[in-house]
């Protein structure tokens, strides 16, 4: 039996996909991805996922030039969770950051304070 037919991908065919940095570990984003992602992130080396809004396939970086090369492909003990270690060019965030994950909640849960830099100018790589 094939890894691909131990997945437990959602009732859409969908499973989330976690990017970390392989060296810092800080975790850079989450897609989705179906199993013609997985296996072309496989193929690859680098990450593809599936856009639910654009209902396509997509390779991260494909436009901007800020591809993912995978170092490492983990996957949870449900087997519905996938956790890519991979090496970032430029940014993950379509917005400019290094990562999807550059806000942080208050305690009151009314505010969101932006705790890291942007690294790029998305008006400029996204023209």
């Amino acid at each position: 039996m094939s890894i691909m037919d131990k997945i437990k991908f959602n009732e859409q065919g969908l499973i989330p996909a976690i990017v970390q940095d392989a060296e810092s570990n800080e975790v850079l984003m989450m897609a989705y991805m179906n199993d013609i992602a997985l296996k072309k992130t496989f193929e690859t080396g680098f990450t593809h996922f599936y856009s639910r809004s654009r209902k396509s396939q997509w390779k991260k970086g494909e436009s901007s030039g800020h591809v993912q090369a995978v170092k490492e492909i983990l996957i949870d003990c449900d087997l519905d969770t996938i956790l890519i270690k991979a090496t970032q060019t430029g940014g993950a965030c379509h917005l400019g950051y290094k990562t999807c994950f550059f806000r942080k909640v208050n305690g009151n849960l009314e505010e969101l304070e932006i705790i890291k830099e942007k690294i790029f100018d998305p008006d400029k790589v996204y023209e």
